[in-house]
């Protein structure tokens, strides 16, 4: 490109963010001429119980292996169950909202085409680039801890024992874990081959992986003693307040579902699969973590969990059962990997989508003809997991994780009542955006009454009250949307389940450290400065040169006839 056209293009910028910021599509074009963009098509050939068994997969290894000690340890106490509860319960109605709409938009982008159908290209990219991080960095974590989890396998108890440190580099980054990195290669590998092998390889993961966990549950309760969980600081030491730390902490372990929502391409009965395979797994799941979290509380005193691989330290310290501390070591290293291997589906066609829309290089949407898998991006995105994973330490992943899930998670509730009232009914937009801002801001007024000492409680009691009394307001005078067909499945009750996942994302979000935010502010300020630089100049350009190129299609059919 000369330098002229580059000027031209920084002097147009308020023009195009303008044209461009809030341009919205249908469904329709999302699964036709959106999709089309990508060359070869993702097969078909998924059925419900493989969007189960993802989403199970998915969601298992990366919450109860990798935060659960750390949070009975250090946030929640013994009552870490009551954290997993919560956060299962927000997850739970977010799964709803994702479940309508992957049913009435089933394409690969998740999060960032609901928005983009709904709030417009940037709300979907800022979405989409938020959830996309989340991702990344979620997998090397998971990665990073299914090294310590091998290695008390082999029977190895030094936290540190299988990676390389080096001395030069800063502390935090020194630690370099090179077969967390094999790890996510070897599934690169695998996930380029084809979608329904590595479908079925994470239901023979998901399998044993239930019978480990069957096996811990077991074991736990048959060694542990309930006096565990009251000793020595009660069931929550850390009080109320350390519980919601807690949910805010483990809600990143839900991150699973959303990945499920994304193989809506690849699913043959979309209507009937999504809404199963999105909430179901989101039930089995709570249900199991709840368990896992228990049996290690009852295990041992929660000051004596052990930061690194925290089951089998439980096992080999305390219930001497050296050999059993090896059994759980694998049953974690698997279900580890099959967490690892549905993420890093989910993540792949993340970025195909947002590539779709032009947002990002256009090469990165390429689907590969005979895998039918969108190649590009998932060998980018494993490279760019793999060099995290090398060097970074869990405690600096964990700061950035889960603030950009709740987010992602609050604008899709968001998205789901404007497209259902405004968009599809006959409620004005903006009585709509009225109401979505005043059910945030009673939700902020909530959880800050929360963190305030002295009379926090008549404040909680006072924007708890307007929160109700906004959402049944809204209720009564809304308009409910457009009839559907028989065959769509649709969130009842609403608007109440969407305006509760509002609320409880923006009441999580607020129990996050300051310097979860400060990070999460700086990666706002990067992808809003690569839309602006990148984003909207080249979605500007392609449909500017789709313009003239159906004025010339018109144009020589016009003399031709």
């Amino acid at each position: 490109m000369a330098l002229r056209d580059v000027l031209l293009s920084v002097a147009q910028t308020p023009h195009r963010l303008r044209r461009r910021a809030l341009v919205t599509w249908t469904p329709a074009q999302e699964l036709n001429e959106v999709r089309d963009r990508s060359g070869a098509r993702m097969a078909r050939r998924l059925e419900w119980y493989d969007l189960v068994g993802l989403g199970v997969g998915g969601m298992l290894g990366a919450g109860v292996f990798v935060t659960t000690g750390r949070v009975a340890r250090d946030t929640a106490g013994p009552a870490v169950f009551v954290s997993y509860v919560v956060a299962g319960v927000s997850a739970l109605l977010s799964s709803f909202c994702y479940a309508e709409f992957a049913v009435r938009v089933p394409v690969a982008g998740g999060a960032f085409s609901y928005l983009r159908v709904t709030f417009g290209e940037f709300v979907g990219f800022f979405g989409g680039a938020n959830i996309l991080m989340e991702y990344v960095l979620s997998n090397a974590a998971v990665a990073r801890s299914f090294t310590d989890y091998l290695a008390s396998t082999c029977g190895v108890t030094e936290p540190n024992a299988w990676r390389v440190e080096v001395e030069a580099i800063a502390k935090g980054y020194n630690a370099l874990d090179f077969p967390a990195v094999a790890l996510i290669l070897l599934l690169t590998v695998c996930l380029c081959y084809s979608t329904k092998e590595s479908s079925t390889l994470n239901m023979v993961l998901t399998a044993f992986h239930l019978l480990f966990f069957a096996f811990i549950i077991v074991a736990s309760f048959w060694n542990g003693s309930a006096r565990n969980m009251v000793t020595p600081g009660g069931l929550a030491p850390y009080g109320v307040r350390g519980v919601l730390d807690g949910a805010a902490v483990v809600y990143f372990s839900y991150i699973g579902y959303d990945s499920a929502s994304t193989m809506a391409e690849e699913i043959r009965d979309p209507a009937r699969a999504l809404p199963v395979g999105i909430a179901g797994s989101v039930l089995i799941v709570s249900a199991l973590y709840c368990l896992m979290s228990v049996a290690l509380c009852v295990m041992l005193p929660y000051t004596e969990i052990t930061e690194s691989a925290p089951f089998s330290s439980a096992f080999r310290d305390k219930a001497g059962w050296r050999w059993a501390s090896n059994v759980v070591g694998a049953g974690a290293s698997i279900g580890i990997v099959a967490s690892l291997l549905v993420a890093m589906l989910g993540q792949a066609r993340y970025l195909c989508v947002i590539a779709r829309a032009r947002l990002v290089p256009a090469w990165l949407a390429k689907v590969h003809p005979s895998t039918g898998t969108p190649m590009n991006a998932t060998i980018f995105l494993g490279l760019c997991t793999a060099s995290i994973a090398l060097f970074t330490e869990l405690q600096i992943v964990f700061e950035m994780i889960s603030i950009g899930t709740l987010l992602a998670f609050y604008l899709v509730a968001n998205a789901l009542i404007y497209h259902r009232y405004a968009k599809l009914g006959a409620t004005r937009p903006l009585h709509v955006l009225l109401f979505l801002l005043l059910l945030t801001l009673s939700s902020i007024g909530f959880s800050l009454s929360r963190r305030i000492d002295g009379k926090w409680r008549w404040g909680m009691a006072l924007f708890g009250a307007m929160s109700v009394a906004v959402v049944a307001i809204f209720h009564c005078t809304a308009q409910q949307g457009a009839t559907r067909p028989p065959s769509e499945w649709t969130v009842p009750l609403m608007p109440w389940p969407a305006a509760a996942s509002v609320f409880l994302n923006v009441f999580l979000m607020t129990t996050l450290k300051v310097r979860s935010f400060q990070r999460f502010g700086i990666w706002s300020l990067v992808i809003t400065i690569f839309y602006v630089c990148y984003g909207v100049h080249s979605t500007y350009t392609a449909e500017e040169n789709e313009i003239v190129n159906a004025m010339i299609h018109d144009a020589n059919a016009d003399i031709l006839s």
